[in-house]
């Protein structure tokens, strides 16, 4: 088992981590800039280091600063958290190589899904459901993009291999407007990616966003825990998200549950992942896979109460998945929002110091965040600073314990998105369920 472990991460997820470690009697070492020396982690780990100045670039992407301080802490294993480096493949094979463990998949798993085209390539040959499309990169003769496109059909959507998170994409709706699209996607995902070979796929007009959490140990064992709908999105960014999905049957979950744990023994998969789909008109369409733990993790947690950073730590530490997939079974409802500090109306961040903080509490009531009270929110990095996630018996109930949750929460000194989110809870085609990925960025613009 690991004895010590070093968070590669800060801000909530560093502060989930080192809650099971505490639980699972695992020492911790938190790593932090200069400008991150007050957060909640930082003060409760057993040790920290700062590796660098505010700049992440200097300080929580420095690999060698990272290296550096487990080796001089005696660290067993290291955790990425999410974002940052947790999917960089070349990160996860310097760990290995200096004799940590790196708690996430191996890193040639990594580059085979960090890759939109092998990831696609590798989901074919495992039989996971794929959007239509290019078999590989577009072709550099304009002929032949032209005919893959009318094989296609528009409209069609151009995407970075090496994209994520909504850049390095671009949507033709006819062939007069493909070449200049393939050469501006190019060239933004050049400077963007470092990387500019670019594929194609079909644009699908109104799915929503389904994925899947999978578990899966290094002896070929693997399960699944059940989907969430992560459809209510701004610029391709999450806003809330939910488990089980509505509308998704227990014959469909089933079904892909069983395609995708094959598809992780096939590969190889070590860990914590997750694959993502476009849902449109019954059928699940693959877009990429998440070699890491997922921001929305906990509505997967409260639905099929499994720890899934337990999970993570023991596998890493060599243990077999003591769950089984009959154990699986989703109780109730389960919904997150995103609570960032950013105006909730121009979207503008909003650092700045919290004057009083108070979260809500109650019976299925759960926040991840390492806000408190006279903490002081830093411009530096992304603009999430919680999550609020509710449980209840069924959707309804879940939607009414949020809005109260939403109501109870206080932050005052910086401005959030809380109220967006109060409104989405109220939304009619909402409460409906089903609502596709475009809807929430539809509704914005007509309000604005």
């Amino acid at each position: 088992m690991i004895k010590k472990l070093l968070i590669a991460n800060r801000g909530e997820i560093a502060l989930r981590i080192l809650r099971a470690c505490r639980e699972m009697g695992i020492k911790t070492v938190a790593i932090h800039s200069t400008a991150d020396r007050d957060l909640k982690h930082v003060r409760l780990a057993d040790e920290s280091v700062c590796i660098g100045p505010a700049s992440s670039t200097d300080s929580y992407l420095n690999i060698p600063a990272i290296i550096s301080a487990a080796e001089v802490t005696d660290a067993d294993a290291i955790h990425p958290g999410y974002g940052f480096l947790s999917e960089n493949a070349d990160f996860a094979e310097r760990v290995e190589e200096s004799g940590f463990i790196f708690v996430g998949p191996k890193a040639e798993t990594i580059r085979l899904m960090g890759d939109k085209i092998s990831a696609k390539e590798a989901m074919i040959r495992t039989n996971v459901p794929c959007v239509p499309g290019s078999d590989g990169a577009i072709p550099d003769d304009t002929n032949e993009a032209l005919e893959m496109a009318e094989r296609v059909g528009y409209p069609v959507i151009i995407k970075a291999t090496g994209g994520g998170g909504g850049r390095g994409m671009r949507v033709v709706e006819k062939s007069e407007d493909l070449l200049e699209s393939i050469t501006l996607t190019k060239s933004e995902a050049r400077g963007a990616f470092g990387n500019d070979v670019l594929y194609m796929e079909k644009y699908l007009q109104t799915p929503r966003h389904i994925e899947f959490q999978v578990l899966a140990d290094s002896f070929g064992n693997a399960i699944h825990l059940c989907e969430r709908d992560c459809s209510m999105q701004r610029r391709h960014q999450k806003v809330v998200e939910e488990a089980p999905a509505p509308g998704i049957t227990a014959e469909e979950r089933a079904r892909l549950g069983s395609i995708l744990t094959k598809a992780c023994t096939d590969i190889g998969y070590r860990g914590a992942g997750t694959f993502e789909f476009l849902y449109e008109n019954g059928e699940f369409y693959f877009i990429e896979m998440n070699t890491r733990l997922q921001v929305e993790h906990p509505v997967t947690e409260l639905i099929t109460g499994v720890d899934l950073v337990k999970q993570q730590l023991l596998i890493a530490s060599g243990e077999k998945l003591a769950i089984k997939q009959e154990d699986i079974t989703p109780k109730g409802h389960s919904i997150e929002c995103r609570i960032n500090a950013e105006d909730p109306n121009t979207f503008m961040p909003s650092p700045g110091k919290v004057e009083r903080f108070h979260q809500p509490g109650g019976l299925g009531v759960r926040v991840d965040s390492h806000v408190y009270g006279g903490y002081t929110v830093p411009p530096y990095y992304d603009s999430m600073i919680g999550k609020l996630i509710v449980h209840a018996e069924d959707r309804d109930s879940a939607i009414a314990r949020m809005v109260g949750a939403l109501d109870e929460m206080v932050i005052e000194g910086i401005k959030t998105n809380t109220p967006l989110q109060r409104r989405i809870l109220e939304d009619d085609a909402f409460r409906a369920g089903g609502a596709d990925i475009h809807y929430l960025e539809k509704k914005l613009e007509s309000e604005s």
